[in-house]
């Protein structure tokens, strides 16, 4: 139910993003940093799952008969979605086929819907503002819902993630209650998310304790975030609870550290959409029929399962 548009230059930041992410999370014990020579081979032992748990999903009637009648009639929506690392998104050894937790329920939806998904690949910290002027209908990104975001979008929820911490096994982190505990240290996340937004909005407390500041470091290409880590020019990454389970699974000299908070997640849409209904039916549809489970189970992250889906629900606190 999905296409993919593309162009050459696209094509080729793939797959240069796909070896990157590979490089990283298949990096062995040896001590050597990713991105040097020696990260090659390990690269190969990065398993990204690619069991089908979509094509046997069925149009829900009920689902669709909820769309905008243009929709209906026009079959299609833009759907941007961000590339990072597994379980959200992420492209197979070949560069552009894309696998995820984030593409099946974006394919699994569309299916429900009875819609062709014409899905464009943009950084993460572009689809927000390009929902809100129309270029897309829907994004996916692992977008947490908050507050602040709800003031001008709106979501529809699938899976509950959040913030979380992970760091070199060298590291004397343990487990992180605060964040004045990273004063006076780097820490590396991802450009335009929460996390940057929770390090900048809580930048005071250091001064505050009387300590050194952290500084923060963000990265709009996820490999690169990772190798910043291996390589030392990072203490402790900030990012997703499930992006950071799953990467340390693949890098055993890396560990996690803990949850911070969590966040609930949602397909993305500009204030005022007609789409949410259909869509919070389609996911409450998967979660009845057995393939939300089977998404959740296939990328090992049963924990972030809802209940039910909601619209644009507040900011967990």
């Amino acid at each position: 139910m999905t296409t993919t548009r593309t162009t050459r230059t696209a094509l080729r930041t793939a797959a240069l993003l796909a070896t990157a992410v590979l490089a990283v999370t298949g990096c062995g014990t040896g001590g050597t940093a990713a991105g040097t020579q020696d990260a090659g081979p390990a690269a190969g032992r990065a398993q990204i799952p690619t069991t089908d748990v979509v094509s046997a999903v069925r149009k829900d009637p009920a689902a669709a008969a909820l769309l905008p009648a243009d929709v209906r009639a026009r079959g299609t929506l833009a759907l941007a979605s961000s590339v990072g690392t597994p379980p959200g998104a992420t492209y197979l050894p070949d560069g552009k086929t894309l696998a995820g937790q984030d593409i099946d329920f974006a394919d699994a939806v569309g299916k429900v819907l009875g819609l062709r998904l014409t899905r464009e690949v943009a950084s993460f910290e572009a689809i927000l503002p390009a929902l809100g002027s129309g270029k897309y209908d829907v994004g996916t990104g692992n977008f947490g819902v908050t507050d602040e975001r709800r003031k001008t979008l709106d979501f529809v929820t699938y899976v509950n993630d959040g913030q979380g911490f992970a760091a070199r096994r060298d590291s004397p982190l343990k487990k992180i209650t605060a964040l004045t505990q990273l004063c006076g240290l780097t820490v590396a996340t991802g450009a335009g998310t929460t996390f940057e937004a929770t390090l900048e909005e809580n930048a005071h407390r250091c001064g505050e304790a009387g300590k050194r500041p952290y500084d923060v470091k963000t990265y709009a290409d996820q490999g690169a975030l990772w190798i910043s880590l291996q390589q030392g020019r990072s203490d402790v990454v900030m990012s997703t609870i499930n992006g950071l389970r799953y990467a340390v699974k693949q890098q055993p000299d890396l560990r996690f550290l803990n949850e911070f908070k969590r966040l609930d997640v949602g397909f993305a849409f500009k204030k005022g959409t007609p789409l949410a209904p259909a869509f919070q039916a389609a996911v409450n549809r998967l979660q009845k029929d057995g393939t939300y489970a089977r998404i959740l189970g296939k990328w090992g992250t049963g924990p972030s399962a809802l209940t039910a889906s909601r619209i644009s629900p507040p900011e967990i606190r």
